[in-house]
């Protein structure tokens, strides 16, 4: 028996490791019950399937960067447009981040989210709205024109997809990327201008 109370996060972490060493299509709730030195009834206490669990480490790892852009939208004293490069910036680092440090997980995860659309849909809602946070401020400062801010914080996330999106992710790796990157930026930026 472990001598640390077994967590929903534990367990989180737990099926991370097993989910990087075996892949989605061999990872079991037995191996991760294994990992935690428990039964697999006990990992079931927390997370009534298996879906449910990959499902909710897929939430975790996806929340992480929410988090961690969250951040770049409040800095009030920068301008909005310095902000919202930022915050871009942010997101395709964070997302190039995991794609090379980890491309194990990153594919797992790759998986995962094909099979957990309700999750992938309210975290792109919530990165949206931290977009739309950010133009709604550039439009209150004038610095921004745009009369729907929801309709351009989800252009402006369409138009940068190929920063962010995993299916982009070979392409993350080409040495021009970064100059593009910069171009998309400076174009959607030029457009918002008042």
């Amino acid at each position: 028996m472990p001598t640390e109370t077994l967590t929903a996060e534990r367990i989180l972490e737990a099926t991370e490791e097993v989910l990087r060493r075996y892949g989605p299509a061999k990872a079991t709730v037995v191996d991760v019950a294994r990992v935690l030195g428990v039964s697999h009834g006990s990992v079931y206490r927390h997370f009534r399937t298996k879906a449910a669990l990959r499902e909710a480490v897929t939430h975790r790892w996806l929340t992480r960067a929410e988090v961690a852009l969250a951040e770049l939208i409040e800095a009030p004293d920068r301008p909005a447009a310095e902000r919202l490069r930022a915050w871009f910036a942010g997101l395709f680092e964070a997302k190039r981040h995991k794609a090379g440090d980890d491309p194990e997980l990153f594919a797992t995860y790759g998986v995962l989210i094909d099979e957990s659309s309700g999750v992938v849909e309210q975290h792109i809602d919530v990165l949206i709205s931290q977009v739309r946070a950010i133009v709604e401020e550039g439009v209150r400062g004038g610095e921004f024109t745009a009369a729907d801010a929801d309709a351009t914080a989800r252009a402006l996330f369409d138009a940068t997809c190929r920063f962010h999106d995993p299916a982009y992710a070979p392409e993350w790796r080409r040495p021009t990327i970064e100059a593009e990157f910069d171009a998309v930026l400076d174009l959607l930026l030029r457009g918002l201008r008042a």
